[in-house]
């Protein structure tokens, strides 16, 4: 899966100073708003916070990969951001979570959507490709890491 085709440099942010899960959804939603004008950043949030109250989207080793339809998207879209210090997610190991690689995709794209989370899952199980996502210093980094 190449992530250079759901992700830019404008939809990263490293280091973000936040301390909690309904936080760090605001700042995905926004960064999402702000790189398509199509969509809202209270309708990303509600679409984040409505997959959230079905089960924490932390997957484990201080990663979460929030994810959320929605209906004026036309293609699948990927915000990464990573904050400082790592907060709690409600993740399935109950450590904290510092690494947030969030996913929006069109409502009507459902099996596009768990071949998408599988692909995202995959390259993020790779332990040298978190920790250069952990150390990163820019979006330029982030992107490294990800290529």
């Amino acid at each position: 899966m190449n992530l250079q085709t759901i992700l830019s440099t404008s939809r990263t942010q490293c280091a973000v100073q936040c301390n909690s899960k309904k936080r760090i959804l605001e700042i995905i939603s926004q960064l999402a708003a702000e790189n398509n004008r199509d969509i809202e950043s209270d309708t990303v949030l509600a679409a984040l916070m409505h997959r959230e109250r079905m089960g924490s989207t932390g997957i484990g080793n201080g990663i979460a990969i929030p994810h959320g339809r929605l209906a004026n998207l036309d293609r699948v879209m990927a915000i990464v951001v990573t904050s400082e210090p790592a907060i709690d997610f409600d993740a399935i190991d109950d450590k904290p979570v510092d690494i947030f690689f969030a996913l929006l995709v069109p409502e009507d794209q459902a099996e596009g959507h768990l071949q998408v989370l599988a692909g995202v899952a995959g390259k993020l199980a790779d332990k040298e490709r978190v920790k250069l996502i952990r150390k990163a210093q820019s979006s330029d980094d982030i992107m490294q890491a990800l290529a």
